[in-house]
């Protein structure tokens, strides 16, 4: 006798909760009582309301869901298999192992559907707003009257941890004041986290919270309510001028007889004896685990054919666009392809004795507004401090509800969500975020860097105010591990440029850089415009070292390693060491990744094989071991700075030329 409707929908999402328990089970390790509780959810968005197609997860106008709690991977592995995506029953059942698509945590790029990668709670609340933010930013730019070729949805689903993280709170703030009303979040209300109750370490009224950031506020009051969920999925899209927080009450572990609603549920897996007893309560036909009636798949795999048809459907309309607007369609295929337009390079500005003589971050400001008109999919701004960080596009309005293709975003005094946001903005693509704050704020948005980092997203960092140089704001705003710390995420560029010139390099590096994010480091203080021709250089920027003036009399005695605004002193040095009869050769170093990632002859080109090598850098000397080895030194500082004018500080924390020679002199008598 065939299933009713009700009998089906019951199916469909027990196959998600006994999935999950089962997946946990077999990889003794895991968090199914989540995955347990939102099965219903899973269902109702993934079978009915978000506007996907699991044969092509990169189709540009699908709607984008975002997992914010990521322990809670199998609630997303469960439902992707089900509903058709590029992932298999035995990937399920190789959750959390080695080379599998089914890692602990979601990760972007590795499994079909995954859109962003989540674990790290709260982040994934602030990639959804990027999300939105940039749905909302290429609608307004791509859509003409007849023709909407941009128009989808943006979802997360977070929990108690999500909303007790600082970064939540930043982001929901931002997506209120941005009235982003295509942005729906659903809050797993458990009220439960691993050491118990919530309300032993959070007792917050989330809905006036979120009602006071600018959200609309609804509420499910039990999520096996699917009814609940559509009336309150049509009250969030009915309203275009505020995200919404859907409120959803859940009970962690549901099902099982003995965790339901217990801590236990959350972060271990039941047990066998436990997962026999959950599957008899829910009543379920079989105790063998993986087990996946035909009826419930067949159900799922519904979806297909309803989202190969929601694409044929735009894809026709995207036809029709191309037609009326053919430049424009060009246009949106570039950018969601993520290609940089021709001739691009040819805007990039070169400094001359006229312009050249600032501060890094000056030109780099004159170079950003250089590039935009060439590159609208630059969009960007800083963290309440543009006017510091140079990073206004002149001519271009703010991004705000009422000017979404505005180029410039105030992200206010909220580094953390800038960088997330950022994050999110990457993963929509079609844009080429950046944004910029001072160096020593680069901890605030550590993890968000992480991120993007790990995701190989392109995203630009604008850091200046980039040492001790900064000078009277002294040591809370005068960064010294700043650069190391940086230096050691994987996947990320750090790009400290010695003057104009360089700085545009910077950024040819970072734009043409599309597998991961640049930091490019910019100096406070006015920098002195290196005039190449007198040393008969030529910029090997691109290279991340080269040899920028060699020895006048003959091989180098000694190399002189150096980045940013301390290139200057190893100039200086050379000088008085030439004075001395001493040769030496002195190396910008503007990208140690980059140095590093050349060939080997390359390499020993710039720094030869028994040449003594002496670094200097103001900033904290870990990252230079490597390139000075042992018989080298490095000078650099390793205390926190002061307040007082930058070349007192300079001189009194030995970032000097005659230190510099010192040291030279030095190693060459070792």
């Amino acid at each position: 006798m065939p299933l009713s409707d009700a009998e089906l929908q019951t199916l469909a999402i027990n196959t998600v909760r006994t999935l999950s328990m089962d997946a946990v089970q077999a990889a003794e390790s895991g968090h199914p009582g989540t995955p347990m509780a939102l099965a219903p959810l899973a269902y109702a968005l993934y079978h009915t309301h978000l506007k996907h197609n699991p044969a092509d997860p990169h189709w540009p106008d699908r709607d984008r869901f975002v997992l914010s709690v990521g322990h809670a991977s199998m609630f997303l592995y469960s439902t992707l298999y089900l509903s058709g995506y590029d992932l298999s029953l035995d990937d399920i059942k190789n959750f959390r192992q080695w080379e599998s698509k089914t890692p602990g945590h979601p990760e972007v790029g590795h499994t079909a559907g995954v859109e962003t990668t989540t674990g790290p709670l709260g982040q994934g609340v602030a990639n959804a707003v990027g999300l939105a933010l940039a749905e909302r930013h290429l609608a307004p730019t791509f859509n003409k009257d007849g023709h909407s070729i941009v128009d989808h949805y943006t979802w997360f689903i977070a929990g108690d941890g999500c909303l007790m993280e600082g970064i939540s709170h930043e982001a929901a703030s931002f997506a209120g004041q941005q009235k982003l009303g295509k942005l729906i979040g659903f809050f797993d209300d458990n009220s439960i986290t691993i050491d118990g109750p919530a309300n032993i370490s959070c007792s917050d009224d989330a809905a006036k919270r979120f009602d006071a950031y600018g959200w609309q506020v609804l509420h499910v009051s039990d999520v096996n309510d699917l009814a609940q969920i559509d009336d309150a999925v049509a009250a969030a899209k009915a309203d275009t001028q505020r995200p919404t927080l859907i409120i959803t009450k859940t009970v962690i572990g549901f099902g099982s007889p003995n965790r339901a609603g217990l801590s236990k549920a959350h972060g271990e897996p039941l047990g066998k004896d436990e997962i026999a007893l959950t599957k008899a309560a829910l009543g379920w036909p079989s105790t063998e685990p993986f087990t996946v009636p035909a009826e419930a798949l067949a159900h799922w795999r519904e979806i297909g054919p309803r989202g190969a048809a929601a694409q044929d459907a735009w894809r026709k309309q995207l036809i029709a666009y191309s037609k009326a607007n053919p430049d424009d369609a060009k246009e949106f295929g570039r950018r969601m392809h993520g290609d940089l337009p021709a001739g691009w390079e040819s805007a990039l500005p070169v400094f001359d004795a006229s312009n050249g003589n600032v501060a890094s971050r000056a030109a780099s400001g004159v170079v950003i507004n250089a590039v935009a008109p060439k590159i609208p999919e630059l969009i960007g701004g800083s963290a309440d401090l543009a006017g510091s960080n140079v990073t206004t596009i002149k001519g271009s309005a703010a991004v705000q509800s009422a000017t979404p293709a505005g180029r410039n975003i105030n992200y206010g005094i909220r580094e953390h969500g800038m960088g997330a946001i950022m994050n999110g903005m990457a993963l929509h693509g079609g844009v080429i975020p950046f944004g910029g704050t001072f160096l020593v704020f680069a901890d605030y948005m550590r993890p968000a860097i992480r991120l993007a980092a790990l995701m190989k997203q392109q995203v630009i960092y604008v850091f200046t105010h980039d040492s001790i140089g900064l000078g009277e704001d002294g040591p809370t705003h005068q960064p010294v591990e700043q650069l190391a710390s940086l230096r050691c995420i994987p996947n990320l560029l750090v790009l400290r440029p010695s003057d104009a010139n360089e700085t545009s390099e910077a950024w040819r590096t970072a734009l043409a850089h599309r597998t991961g994010p640049s930091a490019i480091v910019l100096t406070r203080q006015k920098l002195p415009l290196i005039d190449r021709t007198k040393f008969g250089a030529v910029s090997g920027a691109s290279h991340g070292a080269y040899v920028l003036a060699d020895s006048a009399s003959g091989p180098p005695r000694a190399v002189i390693l150096a980045t940013g605004s301390e290139v200057e002193i190893a100039l200086k040095a050379r000088d008085l060491l030439a004075a001395e009869r001493v040769g030496v050769r002195v190396v910008s170093a503007p990208s140690l990744e980059i140095f590093a990632a050349q060939s080997a002859e390359y390499r020993a080109s710039v720094l030869p094989e028994g040449v003594k090598r002496v670094a200097i850098e103001a900033a904290h000397p870990m990252p230079w071991y490597r390139w000075v080895g042992d018989s080298g030194a490095v000078i650099g500082i390793e205390t926190f700075g002061a307040s007082a004018p930058y070349q007192t500080l300079y001189a009194e924390y030995g970032i000097t030329a005659e230190k510099l020679v010192e040291a030279v002199k030095r190693v060459i008598a070792g």
